[in-house]
């Protein structure tokens, strides 16, 4: 095996291991399981883990090198409407493709499956296309952001609430393992060229913007689509006697996957080959690399979402439902802040957040006093969503209050910790928020016969509010330092003038 992709594989293992073991306890204290379905469970946790490390590899060596890429030769252009449509057209082909998004999708019962995605990539692609002007035209990010969320909060007010919950989750997924490598890159890859001194600072900040096209998109969409009229069929662990059945069950449902999975990668891998074509910008060894990616990136997706969608969510929604259903299941809420201190503790790209803040300031942000802030965050924000299931609480009342103590803050703190803040967003809800937590709650507010797309759905959402403000507290608590310390101040973020020093791009 590779020493990369067994890398990959143990930061893998690393996140999905503290759910297994709280699933695994829970089992055995107060939700019996019968042995079939947990072998059901941790067959789909092996696969989850296998999946997620071919993807992230095969993500880094094929999504990174090619948004670098993208957003170099981009800004070399001297025409703003072709760049605008080449940056709509990624931002729609990449979150076509975003395992995420298609786990969210299954699970929203009053939108067919491909209108949601369609719905999202369209407003990822937009709101990509308007983080590029920003970036040439060298706009605040703040400012920006402020006015495109006072116009979100102000939408959010006068469409259905049963689609409130759906459209703020589709922003936090649409941000997963595969857009955010690729975004990013192609923002480093924009703001290379330019030598002024905010260069740095700019190539942070398309993820943010990106976040907000689909709360728009689906919101608008909500306008067609009465959730009253659906019914929600909980998903069902198979029901298997032997060893031979389990994996039967799982051979039997991974051919849909294959085609499903073709079909999301192809357009994304014809890019390529059309920029590859049109700029030989890659060496021989180069392209050969790339492709190989692909091919990671296209196991990968196959074995996450089949492990997903037919061992390891069915089990978070039934285990929701047999808690909310007990005497006890206040303890929902504490159940729900342990998974949630755990699923960002062992996140990978939340550790790489952690260190990435403590180089640029130079160590007076660790990354320890990171990682417990987003820890307890999280944890809390899991435990309002719990809370939600169990109360009908409005996500509103949460989630406006959040954005604006987030947007405040953002004219505050240094302009580097607002880019990195507000790009966070969707790196803390990854994949295991989606796959256990919102089957968990969905599972618990079916059994409480509470209103699904009000009550159940949000928890991605709240789980993506979290960072905004943790990080810019950090933000904060770096100036007071550098102010005590009497340094002047505070210092850019310091950016590698070749985007191939951040995003690893080997030549064999």
């Amino acid at each position: 095996m590779s020493p990369k992709l067994k890398e990959k594989i143990m930061e893998s293992l690393s996140a999905v291991l503290p759910i297994t073991g709280i699933v695994l306890l829970l089992s055995i204290l107060l939700v019996p399981v019968e042995l079939g379905t947990m072998v059901m469970f941790i067959t789909g946790a092996v696969m989850l883990v296998v999946g997620m490390g071919f993807f992230q590899l095969g993500a880094e060596m094929s999504m990174t090198p090619l948004g670098e890429g993208i957003g170099v030769q981009m800004s070399k252009k001297r025409r703003l409407l072709p760049l605008l449509l080449i940056g709509m057209s990624m931002g729609v082909i990449i979150t076509l493709s975003e395992p995420d998004l298609q786990v969210l999708a299954q699970q929203v019962p009053s939108i067919p499956n491909y209108t949601l995605i369609f719905t999202v990539a369209v407003g990822v692609g937009i709101f990509l296309a308007l983080a590029i002007t920003r970036i040439l035209f060298q706009i605040n990010l703040s400012t920006i952001l402020i006015v495109f969320y006072l116009v979100l909060m102000g939408i959010s007010l006068l469409v259905s609430r049963d689609f409130l919950a759906v459209a703020f989750d589709s922003g936090g997924v649409t941000t997963g393992p595969m857009t955010v490598p690729f975004i990013m890159a192609m923002g480093v890859g924009l703001a290379s060229v330019r030598g002024d001194k905010n260069a740095s600072n700019d190539s942070f900040g398309l993820v943010a913007l990106s976040s907000i096209g689909p709360v728009l998109a689906v919101l608008i969409l909500g306008c067609f689509y009465n959730p009253t009229e659906a019914a929600y069929t909980q998903a069902e662990v198979a029901e298997v006697v032997t060893t031979r059945d389990v994996v039967w069950e799982f051979l039997r449902s991974v051919p849909p996957y294959i085609k499903e999975v073709l079909i999301s990668l192809l357009p994304v891998a014809a890019v390529f080959g059309i920029f590859q074509l049109l700029t030989h910008r890659y060496k021989r060894r180069q392209a050969k690399r790339v492709l190989v990616g692909f091919g990671y990136t296209y196991i990968g997706l196959v074995l996450f979402l089949c492990g997903v969608n037919v061992g390891f969510a069915p089990v978070g929604s039934s285990m929701g439902s047999e808690i909310a259903a007990a005497s006890w299941k206040w303890l929902l809420v504490p159940i729900g802040m342990l998974i949630g201190y755990y699923i960002v503790k062992a996140e990978p790209a939340i550790q790489v957040l952690n260190h990435q803040v403590e180089e640029v300031t130079n160590g007076a942000v660790a990354a320890k006093s990171m990682n417990r802030c987003l820890s307890i965050g999280v944890s809390v924000s899991v435990g309002l969503s719990m809370l939600r299931v169990l109360t009908g609480l409005p996500i509103y009342w949460i989630i406006i209050p959040g954005y604006l103590i987030a947007l405040v803050l953002s004219r505050l703190v240094p302009r580097m910790f607002v880019g990195i803040a507000f790009d966070s967003g969707g790196v803390a809800s990854g994949p295991m928020t989606t796959t256990f937590l919102l089957p968990l709650s969905i599972g618990a507010c079916d059994a409480l016969g509470g209103n699904l797309m009000r009550d159940a759905f949000g928890v991605v959402a709240l789980v993506a509010l979290t960072p905004l403000i943790a990080v810019q507290i950090m933000g904060i608590q770096y100036q007071l330092k550098r102010k005590k310390a009497g340094r002047g101040a505070v210092v850019e973020l310091v950016v590698p003038q070749a985007a191939d020093e951040i995003f690893e791009f080997e030549e064999e």
